[in-house]
């Protein structure tokens, strides 16, 4: 689903077909989950085929790469031409794009400095789905941020967001909830949560999570719509019952959900603040407004 025999990647300065490109078997990447790596998504609009903020999410590329001493030698612009030149290459507008900085063959427990970029693309509908979401607050927790960098985006990270969605749909639900070592709800496996009470929107603070880009723009989006946003820590029994509630992501976009560990959101999710945003959030990233 994500290649043909015909589909081009950007790998290390040239352009490749997904089909012929080669990595180590002992890269440090595959073995220890040292690497990281960006979700951006692509749209057709009246102006023509945009990446919506680009430089956002290849500035993080960077910085997750800094924090896990992956000397690159690219500038967020240069990622972002080469970006476009990828989508023309391969006749996509609107698209998911995956940036991945991974490490050449090292056994050992620390970095070396053969590190490798690849760029690809492929054509992605909404990553969880379009209905709304039933949820559960998982048995897995975020990872200690005295741990590792939460806040990078990390390849290695993600085994605790597969752990948490394969336990979640074993039990029947769409996806999880985790929290933070305090007990507090931290996010989705691979989306920022929030949710309504009283017209007031909240959402956790930075620190536990990645702080994504589409939460980012849906802080801008309250700021123009003159929708209260509260950033505090909270627990599950304030979020069971609540008005409403909603992932954020690249992938996931803006998607409702309809109950937290069985117990439904009091409004149908057309008449919360999720869903004014989610209608802000389409026509922002589909007309570039």
């Amino acid at each position: 689903m994500y290649y043909n025999d015909n589909t081009l990647l950007f790998n290390d300065g040239e352009w490749l077909k997904a089909k012929d490109l080669m990595v180590s078997p002992y890269a440090q990447t595959m073995h220890y989950g040292i690497g990281v790596f960006e979700g951006i998504r692509s749209y057709a609009t009246p102006q023509g085929t945009k990446i919506f903020k680009s430089a956002e999410h290849y500035k993080r590329l960077l910085y997750s790469a800094d924090k896990m001493h992956l000397k690159l030698n690219y500038t967020h612009d240069q990622f972002t031409k080469l970006t476009y030149e990828l989508l023309e290459k391969n006749n996509l507008s609107n698209s998911y794009i995956r940036p991945l900085i991974y490490t050449g063959a090292n056994m050992s427990l620390f970095t070396n400095d053969e590190v490798h970029v690849m760029i690809c693309a492929w054509d992605w509908g909404n990553f969880l789905g379009t209905k709304l979401l039933n949820v559960m607050t998982s048995s897995y927790q975020r990872p200690n941020p005295k741990a590792c960098h939460v806040e990078a985006k990390v390849t290695g990270h993600y085994v605790n967001s597969i752990l948490a969605t394969t336990e979640a749909k074993q039990k029947g639900f769409d996806e999880a909830l985790l929290l933070d070592m305090n007990e507090n709800v931290a996010e989705g496996p691979g989306a920022n949560f929030f949710f309504e009470k009283d017209k007031v929107l909240y959402t956790c603070p930075s620190g536990n999570i990645l702080p994504g880009i589409t939460r980012a723009t849906i802080f801008e989006l309250c700021n123009e719509l003159g929708i209260k946003l509260v950033e505090k820590y909270f627990t599950p029994d304030e979020v069971r019952g609540a008005d409403g509630a909603f992932f954020t992501g690249t992938a996931a976009e803006v998607l409702g959900l309809n109950s937290l560990d069985k117990v439904n959101f009091k409004l149908k999710f057309e008449n919360t603040l999720g869903s004014i945003l989610q209608k802000k959030y389409t026509r922002r990233v589909a007309f570039n407004e």
